[in-house]
């Protein structure tokens, strides 16, 4: 026996559904209320937002709300209570015809130089007006494609991330100040880029995208420009983009090199054609783990989002089967083809893969986790207090140690421990840290392989010592 349909059915007329990507007649929406009900309808369709709210978010006198065609008008309006068995209607007023979209004066003065180009033109820049453009991670490649995507007059912005901004991300994640340090991200770029064009709309979506949430907030999106560092996010992204048929822009970049490409399964190769496996989550260091020089994201975050615009505009040749290389010290790109998988099992004619997955599994993340003894930073704290104390392992870089290290730690890189493991007690108790835990617990693995009996990885790295137990110390 199935669960009968959680929520609401909520109707949508022609003039609204004509708003929407592949647009439902019907949606189930959950909530007790109709303005919970309401509110839940745009976070999924997020171009309905200025339809059905006012901007003081009252439901717009323009249209009327029926709950099993009674109009809320004469009940308790927004306050109307709803069951799942009620069937919502929206009726929004109706003109015959509507005005010919233009720009406004304020509009052609500010966008004059994308009107001098037969490319954009004012039907150009109407496009852009009426585009929505999802930024997946406001970071390193987020925060320079946002400043830019804004500025040029994109309608619709969509920001998914749920960090806060901290001092060490302002050496190159520009959308951000010092005043920002402490905020969350979404809410930090949101006002950033209401100074910058208070004509383009920020949708904040302050969350982690997973496999539950990430259909929802895509679809309501024309583009989605990946600014994603972490493989499971990655992949989880292209899926999405797949199954709801969206192109994808995606950035990458490692110390001084970057990658780019549009992944658009309609017309060519998705990401999982280029990279069906992820690496091991051991070979896979972050940057903030190996760095990356603070002007790189920005050249990549930028040509994402030139890509975003020719893809709105039709025009040029997105980076479409084409991966981009950049090496800023060389100072030099290369282009590489990329072909379609016929056997890839999200895009190919038979897909294996019909829907999301659990995406931390698939690239190695739990499984990594699970195998590695650890210890948390309160509970390490307390064994360093004691009369036989663990001895300490720092994995992390030299220039990591320089910034921060815990006291009577030994420096020994996860690159030379196969080296120097002969120095290493094995009657003693070790624990072993880097930044986030992840090279620590292959350096942990490493020496149990050895015959080290007594190790274990310090949970959440010099992170965690942090948060947990030091918060005077420096971050990075």
């Amino acid at each position: 026996m199935t669960d009968p349909p959680k929520g609401s059915t909520v109707e949508l007329p022609p003039s609204l559904r004509g708003l929407l990507d592949d647009p439902p007649e019907q949606v189930r929406v959950v909530g007790e209320t109709v303005d919970e009900v309401l509110h839940e309808l745009v976070a999924q369709f997020p171009e309905l937002q200025h339809h059905v709210f006012s901007p003081s978010g009252a439901i717009r006198s323009s249209i009327i709300v029926l709950v099993n065609d009674d109009d809320i008008r004469y009940r308790q309006r927004g306050r109307t209570p709803v069951a799942p068995k009620d069937r919502i209607t929206l009726v929004p007023a109706l003109a015959g015809g509507g005005p010919r979209p233009h720009l406004s004066p304020q509009e052609r003065h500010r966008y004059s130089r994308h009107l001098l180009l037969p490319e954009v033109g004012e039907r150009g820049q109407l496009r852009l007006r009426r585009a929505r453009v999802l930024l997946v991670g406001a970071g390193g490649l987020g925060a320079p494609a946002a400043l830019y995507l804004a500025a040029a007059g994109v309608g619709t912005l969509g920001l998914v991330d749920a960090d806060v901004v901290e001092a060490s991300n302002l050496q190159r994640q520009v959308l951000y100040d010092t005043a920002s340090v402490g905020r969350s991200k979404v809410g930090a770029a949101s006002k950033r880029v209401r100074s910058l064009n208070p004509n383009v709309r920020v949708v904040r979506h302050k969350v982690r995208l997973t496999s539950k949430n990430a259909l929802r907030i895509l679809r309501g999106y024309d583009v989605v420009l990946d600014g994603t560092d972490n493989f499971p996010t990655r992949y989880l992204v292209n899926d999405a983009c797949v199954l709801l048929r969206k192109p994808e822009v995606y950035g990458s970049v490692y110390r001084f090199e970057g990658q780019v490409s549009v992944f658009d399964a309609r017309h060519g190769p998705c990401y999982r054609c280029l990279f069906p496996q992820p690496p091991p989550p051991e070979l896979v260091p972050s940057c903030a783990e190996g760095g990356v020089l603070g002007v790189v994201p920005g050249v990549v975050g930028l040509w994402q989002a030139t890509e975003v615009l020719k893809l709105l505009l039709g025009v040029g040749e997105p980076l479409v089967g084409r991966l981009l290389l950049l090496d800023a010290l060389s100072g030099s790109t290369r282009e590489v083809r990329i072909r379609k998988d016929p056997h890839c099992p999200v895009c190919s004619a038979h897909p294996t893969q019909e829907g999301l997955i659990d995406y931390p599994a698939f690239c190695g993340v739990t499984e990594m986790a699970a195998r590695v003894p650890e210890i948390d930073a309160r509970a390490l704290a307390k064994e360093l207090r004691t009369s036989r104390p663990p001895a300490l392992i720092d994995v992390r870089e030299t220039g990591e140690w320089a910034i921060a290290h815990l006291p009577t730690a030994r420096l020994i890189s996860r690159g030379t421990l196969s080296e120097r493991v002969g120095t290493l007690p094995k009657d003693r108790s070790l624990v072993v840290y880097c930044k986030s835990g992840r090279r620590s617990a292959d350096a942990v693995r490493f020496l149990l392989d050895r015959g080290f009996t007594r190790v274990r990885s310090l949970s959440g790295g010099i992170d965690a010592w942090a948060d947990e137990v030091d918060p005077r110390m420096p971050r990075y």
